[in-house]
């Protein structure tokens, strides 16, 4: 076990040479931001699925949570995902994870592997129908290809999903997702009514009045402060807000830090302490409001 954490960290080491930017690109006007930091991708692409099923064995092996892959009907199709299950007796809270914009990949199930380990219910859900890009156009192709509206649905019904596990605690369900996935962790927290907390890291913001008056759950944001795609100005006047509204909303921006800061395959903008400082946070705020 300790030669193989060695070869892990090694691994993990090497990947950090990637150069990939993860970035959230509903709006059109953001595209060229994701495309321009993500352009040397493909020169790494052959060696990352070559270790894609190494580094799966290492996250599995530093892992105390099972985990299993699951599907669920939403509307007329079906949709994969990955269940994550923590040790112990439950019944556990539970959290929906939702992927970046280059799919369900290692880095996302890593994170849900993670939060498992912490004592939650993790189900990290498939919006791409079983595609995982390996290029910037490849992923914004895919993603323009996915209706909100679709996501949305197979978002509600992951929700639904865990509430039916009998491992899980009913009340105490929460989302989290990343760059494009913080975007739709926003849209579960306005659909989800009995939605627990809520985590956003560095995804697109709504502000509309009409839609954040429909969040219940509270919300933890996290931002970076030089982000092109999310400029700080959105990011203050979301908080403002929900907090005149008398909402739950904690957001933290790191000043030095654009999008995608807390993922090592961005190794141009990966910053290894405010991604730690981001985690800390975020595992406090969900073990508040989830495990109270």
């Amino acid at each position: 076990m300790a030669v193989l954490r060695v070869l892990c960290g090694k691994a993990f080491d090497f990947l950090k040479h990637m150069k990939s930017l993860n970035r959230k690109d509903r709006k059109e006007n953001n595209a060229k931001y994701a495309k321009k930091d993500s352009e040397n991708f493909s020169e790494y692409q052959m060696k990352n699925l070559l270790l894609g099923m190494f580094l799966l064995t290492c996250t599995v092996a530093g892992s105390a949570a099972t985990a299993k892959e699951v599907s669920y009907k939403s509307g007329n199709e079906t949709v994969q995902a990955v269940l994550y299950m923590p040790q112990g007796k439950g019944p556990f809270p539970a959290l929906v994870v939702i992927h970046e914009w280059w799919g369900l990949n290692d880095w996302v199930k890593e994170q849900a592997s993670k939060l498992a380990d912490e004592g939650y219910v993790t189900l990290a859900v498939d919006l791409y129908r079983g595609k995982v890009a390996t290029t910037a156009d490849e992923a914004q192709k895919i993603m323009r290809d996915v209706p909100d509206e679709r996501a949305d649905q197979d978002l509600h019904v992951a929700v639904a999903f865990l509430k039916s596990q009998p491992e899980v605690k009913k009340d105490r369900v929460g989302a989290i997702g990343w760059c494009m996935g913080g975007g739709y962790a926003l849209d579960v927290a306005m659909q989800e009514q009995t939605l627990a907390a809520d985590v956003i890291n560095y995804g697109e913001l709504q502000a509309d009045p009409a839609d954040l008056k429909k969040i219940k759950s509270p919300i933890l944001g996290i931002f970076g402060g030089v982000d092109r795609s999310i400029p700080q100005s959105d990011v203050n006047k979301f908080a403002q807000q929900l907090k005149s509204m008398g909402k739950s909303v904690d957001v933290h921006i790191y000043p030095e830090a654009g999008h995608a800061f807390e993922n090592p395959n961005n190794t141009q903008g990966y910053r290894k302490d405010d991604a730690a400082d981001a985690w800390t946070r975020t595992v406090a705020f969900l073990a508040e409001h989830l495990k109270k």
